[in-house]
């Protein structure tokens, strides 16, 4: 699925927004804060649920994998409720279990999972609206962009690749990238160090819990978008600092975005 990709920013710009007719292009901090306010310069950004809509195809191999195991299948609703703390978390709870299991049956059945998953890996997912846009925008704006998972690197760069987004972001942390993953603060501190940038420089979108936990930890501002998965959660409940309709709303309004409290993370 190749796409047009806007050419890539220069090093060091860090505009916030396209200026409207008639304004100076300048950094845009957030609004309350530490003194002088912060300018955003990087977004770290989730993938199931907040970049793609990957529920169809996880749903197939979930459903694969329990008809090979011959247990039932299960709704494609229950399964969405399941994604969001990556592909073991998300075997477990199939198989009845509250979370991951190390037990020979869950183990067992994690490798089926990834066979039948490699098998469908894209094949119907989508890109939520506004995200290509926002996406665009933000290169336009200088700002540095990563994804940000706990899905496997074998499933999540071809994925991005198939769906054109690899070019348009900077840098991609799996859940296997690192020693550990969300909600753990490391992938978030891990982007910020290589970006040379201090955490209360970076936004955090997301859709889940997991998402809100470690840019928290991490001292990131964090907003969460209402389509995503969010294991069944009201987003609104989430605690993030605000909830954007789309990625393309978040570049819009990174001008009114708070700069997370002091003392978190």
């Amino acid at each position: 699925m190749a796409r047009h990709v806007a050419g890539p920013p220069q090093d060091g710009a860090i505009n916030c927004m396209e200026p409207r007719s008639g304004e100076h292009s300048s950094p845009l901090p957030l609004g309350r804060g530490l003194g002088g306010g912060h300018v955003i310069k990087a977004v770290l950004i989730d993938l199931d649920g907040t970049l793609l809509d990957t529920v169809p195809d996880l749903a197939d191999a979930a459903n694969a994998m329990l008809a090979e195991l011959g247990r039932l299948t299960l709704p494609v609703d229950t399964i969405r409720d399941y994604v969001g703390k990556g592909i073991p978390n998300l075997v477990g709870r199939c198989l009845g279990h509250p979370g991951e299991s190390n037990e020979p049956e869950a183990l067992a059945a994690l490798a089926v999972f990834k066979r039948h998953y490699a098998a469908v890996n894209g094949r119907n997912t989508r890109i939520y609206p506004g995200v290509l846009e926002g996406l665009q925008a933000m290169r336009r704006a200088g700002l540095k962009t990563a994804c940000v998972t706990n899905k496997a690197a074998a499933f999540t760069e071809p994925l991005l690749e198939a769906t054109g987004l690899a070019a348009l972001l900077d840098r991609v942390v799996s859940g296997d990238t690192l020693a550990e993953k969300k909600p753990h603060p490391l992938p978030f501190l891990h982007l910020c160090e290589r970006f040379g940038i201090a955490p209360a420089e970076a936004l955090v979108i997301g859709d889940s819990r997991n998402d809100v936990a470690g840019a928290r930890a991490a001292g990131c501002a964090v907003v969460c978008v209402p389509y995503g998965y969010s294991e069944g959660e009201d987003v609104r409940d989430l605690g993030a600092d605000a909830i954007v309709g789309t990625l393309e709303e978040a570049v819009d309004r990174l001008a009114n975005f708070p700069s997370p409290p002091r003392g978190e993370g």
